[in-house]
Order: structure tokens, then C-alpha cells, then sequence
């Protein structure tokens, strides 16, 4: 895997393919950007849901409550203390009264109904993130810094939780470490081991790899949509395609989604955009590349389609088993 890379326009286009690496426990190393899982927004939301799945928990608690703006660690303390006596019902976090004078009171109360709603029995899966991000997205905006791209992140976290049937399923996928754990910084893997390279375009200038895999060569994201209002930005676009297809020793895979599913839908929910190849290749271009399309049309495994099951004479079977 050392030989290979998968280069993207902007970090968070990675997103899905961190997650799917980690299930797979497939160690990969990033450059250009946070890796999505360990990036302080998406740390946020996901120990909300953890909170909710146990509130036990006095890890993602801690870092649940500072989230309110005058909550520091001693009101977090007293807080979870508070909720001990009130035999862990997070509904009761709306009657915890000693926080300090400077907290936002009206975002507190607000997390307590949140935190109600999550851990109500009859509330389902689909749309607990939703909900989530309704309160979250005033402290992003107001704590971090580059609000786009992580809301982005959370748009790309919200699509892959409805693969999940239950909050428990998703969250036993994921690893939320400690704080202190990774400082919000990414991991390097050790040398001795083998590794995916996953590099944002702008990141992977001056290296090179035997083989290259380009993701969302689409237009809007290869060139950015924030690029094609003006014809030097979209030249500058051009020069940074042909940076990632030049880090290519030996081979060299573009890759144009045919469909981009909407967010904030019912599980299997199959609303979608089609994509449009780049702007770079046109139709006289493409005669210049193999082109092929997966999943295949005609493959039912490929297309994720159950294989016709084998007939088996299960008495016979059985019978056979006490000659």
C-alpha cells in the first residue's frame, strides 16, 4: 500500500473513505488536513451521541457540558455529580442549577431537551443527528474556524450513519479517544508497517507514487466550485490536475462519481444528484483513457446484490449423517 496514494481537492472529500479504512482496520496515513474522525468538530457531535448511548460516561460528559459557553471543568464536574443523583437521567441536566453566572443558560436547557430526546426508548435512529447538529452548529460556528469545511465533515458523517440501523451499531464502528488522547492531531504510522497514503492535491506536490487514485474528478469539486467564477482560479484549477495526475509513477486512476446522494434522508433513502465529469476532460479526451464503470451493470456481486443461493437437500443431508 506504500506505493499507492488517493489524492482530493479538499480534505473533507475523503471522509467516507477514513471511516470505511478504519472498519476495515486498515491503517492509512494523511497529509494536508486533520484526519476526519480525530478533527475537534467531529469529536464534538459524536460524544453527544456517546453521551447519550451511556451516560456513565464521564469522558465524553466532561467534554459534552464545556461545550456551553461558562461551563468549564468544576461546573462539569458538578454537573455529572448532579446527574449521578438523578440516577443518570440526562433529563435532569434542565434542573442542574449551580452553573456558573457567566453560562449560556438558554443553550444548557437546550441540551438538556436534546440529551431528553436522544435517550427517549421510542426515538428513532434516523434524524438523532439531525437533531444533533440543530444545536451544535450555533457553537461551531461561534468556537471554530473554518465553518464550511466542517460543516462539511458533518454533512459526510450524517451520510454514512444512515448505513446503520441503531445509534449503538454506528458508534461500536467508530473510536471516539479521549481528548488528551490524540490532541485533535493526527496519527502517524509507524515505519516498520504497511500503510494506504491519503494526500490532499496542494499536500502532495513534490512527492510521487506508483500508482494514483483521484477521487470526485467532478465538476464543482476538480475544479472547486469556489474557483469557476473567474477564469484565473479556474487555470490555477487546470495546474493542480495536472499536479495530481504528474505524481503518478506507473498508473493512474480518475475517479468521477456518477451520483452524489443527498443528505438528511431516511435510511436506504435513495435521493440524488448526477454528477458531471470535469471541465479538464472533455469528450475528445477520453479516447485517451480506459473508461469503466463500477459497480458493473451486469455483476450481481459487484452491484452488492445477493448471489443466487445454492439449493442444499437439507435431509438428505442430515440422513447421510448417520450412515
Amino acid at each position: 500500500l506504500r506505493d499507492q496514494a488517493v489524492l482530493f481537492r479538499a480534505s473533507d472529500h475523503a471522509d467516507g473513505l477514513e471511516v470505511e479504512l478504519m472498519r476495515r482496520n486498515i491503517p492509512y496515513r494523511k497529509f494536508g488536513g486533520l484526519k476526519f474522525l480525530e478533527a475537534a468538530h467531529v469529536k464534538d457531535l459524536l460524544a453527544i451521541l456517546r453521551w447519550a448511548d451511556n451516560p456513565k460516561n464521564q469522558v465524553t460528559a466532561f467534554r459534552v457540558c464545556q461545550l456551553v459557553d461558562g461551563i468549564g471543568p468544576k461546573a462539569a464536574r458538578a454537573a455529572f455529580a448532579h446527574l449521578e443523583g438523578q440516577n443518570w437521567n440526562l433529563a435532569a441536566l434542565a434542573s442542574f442549577m449551580n452553573v456558573n453566572r457567566g453560562a449560556d443558560s438558554a443553550t444548557w436547557i437546550d441540551l438538556a431537551g436534546l440529551m431528553a430526546e436522544l435517550t427517549n426508548p421510542t426515538r428513532e435512529w434516523c434524524g438523532q443527528i439531525a437533531a444533533v447538529r440543530d444545536w451544535y452548529t450555533p457553537l461551531l460556528e461561534a468556537r471554530y474556524d473554518g465553518v464550511a469545511a466542517r460543516l462539511s465533515d458533518l454533512d459526510q458523517l450524517e451520510a454514512i450513519s444512515g448505513r446503520f440501523a441503531t445509534r449503538e451499531q454506528f458508534l461500536s464502528e467508530l473510536t471516539l479517544d479521549p481528548p488528551q488522547a490524540s490532541s485533535d492531531r493526527p496519527q502517524e504510522c509507524s515505519l516498520d508497517e504497511d500503510y494506504l497514503n491519503l494526500s490532499t492535491i496542494h499536500s502532495a506536490k513534490g512527492q510521487e507514487w506508483e500508482t494514483i487514485f483521484v477521487l470526485n474528478v467532478a465538476d464543482g469539486n476538480l475544479p472547486s466550485e469556489f474557483a469557476t467564477g473567474a477564469t484565473e482560479k479556474t487555470e490555477e484549477e487546470r495546474r493542480l490536475t495536472y499536479v495530481a495526475m504528474t505524481r503518478a509513477k506507473t498508473q493512474l486512476h480518475m475517479l468521477a462519481p456518477l451520483k452524489f446522494y443527498v443528505p438528511e434522508q431516511q435510511k436506504f433513502g435513495a435521493k440524488h444528484v448526477y454528477g458531471t465529469r470535469s471541465r479538464f476532460f472533455p469528450d475528445t479526451m477520453m479516447p485517451l483513457f480506459d473508461q469503466s464503470v463500477w459497480p458493473s451493470e451486469f455483476d450481481p456481486v459487484e452491484r452488492g446484490l445477493a448471489a443466487p443461493a445454492a439449493k442444499i437437500d437439507i435431509g438428505s443431508k442430515l440422513l447421510s449423517s448417520w450412515d
